[in-house]
């Protein structure tokens, strides 16, 4: 019985492999189109707003995020059994993190950016914030990747330290690949590292959807019948998907840390289902943007 469990265990870890390697070619077309798109532009010459600087940054984290995973699933599946140590599966945890994390404040970014470019409050704090963050971008997301290096470098320095003290040595076998609870304590550094950002994330986003709807509500009511008034609802749209996205992308996440935490058992395949969600929200952002939405009509045909 325990060998017919332990083969089922290995069939399920090669299918989630085989789905994942799957969902690392689509990413990496979906969001190394992106990428291209804007670099391109930037090389040419052509003006870069604050919005193309952060979806490329955008997309090299996501990238990163899947390739890690993918890279994960291949050393379970494949290697596992020849591994002396756990560290470079702890290594891979931390790199993820740190993608997970940049991903989380850019994200962030990204909706504070879009909210101070769309949104039409004229206050003294809100115009001075517009200009500040308009004229920081890079900076900001250099600060970004910095604060995930750290989260991440601590969540890493917190497992080693844990398992040195339990042990000093991993032996690892494949019963026990996620039954190691080493490294619950990183789940506080985890929710306190995204509670920054996810609170500006929601509140940027609401701001900006109130914003555009108490707009396209005054342009109905307004007697000028040559508004248009499709571009706003797309806006709307936009903002709705891209925050249903956000909201299973969080959650997703802290339900596998939570339960992990609880329980002393990995979800690998929730990990992998959250992975690939960025690239469907790529791919949404390509066909939101004009000047992304050309690009691909032109590469198409």
């Amino acid at each position: 019985m325990a060998d017919t469990t332990e083969g089922d265990t290995d069939v399920l870890y090669l299918g989630v492999l085989v789905l994942a390697l799957m969902a690392l070619i689509a990413g990496l077309v979906i969001h190394s189109f992106i990428i291209g798109v804007n670099v391109s532009d930037w090389w040419r010459g052509r003006s870069v707003t604050p919005v193309d600087l952060i979806v490329t940054s955008l997309g090299i984290s996501r990238i990163g995020a899947q390739s890690v995973v993918t890279v994960y699933l291949f050393l379970v599946t494949v290697f596992f059994s020849s591994l002396d140590s756990a560290l470079p599966l702890f290594f891979l945890d931390a790199l993820y993190d740190f993608f997970v994390f940049t991903n989380f404040w850019l994200t962030s970014l990204l909706s504070i950016v879009l909210c101070l470019k769309i949104s039409n409050l004229h206050t003294r704090l809100f115009l001075y914030l517009r200009k500040m963050i308009s004229h920081r971008t890079g900076r900001l997301i250099v600060a970004s990747v910095i604060f995930s290096g750290l989260y991440s470098s601590i969540t890493l320095l917190m497992a080693i330290t844990n398992n040195t003290g339990n042990s000093g040595t991993y032996n690892v076998t494949t019963n026990d690949t996620f039954t190691n609870c080493v490294n619950n304590n990183s789940m506080y550094i985890i929710t306190i590292g995204s509670f920054i950002p996810m609170i500006s994330y929601f509140t940027s986003s609401v701001l900006l959807f109130v914003s555009l709807y108490h707009h396209t509500t005054r342009m109905k009511m307004s007697s000028n019948l040559s508004i248009n008034l499709e571009t706003y609802y797309s806006a709307m749209r936009l903002v709705s998907f891209t925050f249903l996205y956000n909201i299973l992308y969080f959650v997703g996440h802290f339900f596998c840390v939570f339960y992990y935490f609880y329980y002393c058992v990995g979800t690998l395949w929730l990990y992998f289902a959250v992975g690939f969600l960025p690239a469907l929200h790529s791919s949404y952002l390509i066909y939101k943007t004009a000047k992304l939405r050309n690009q691909m009509s032109k590469v198409l045909q």
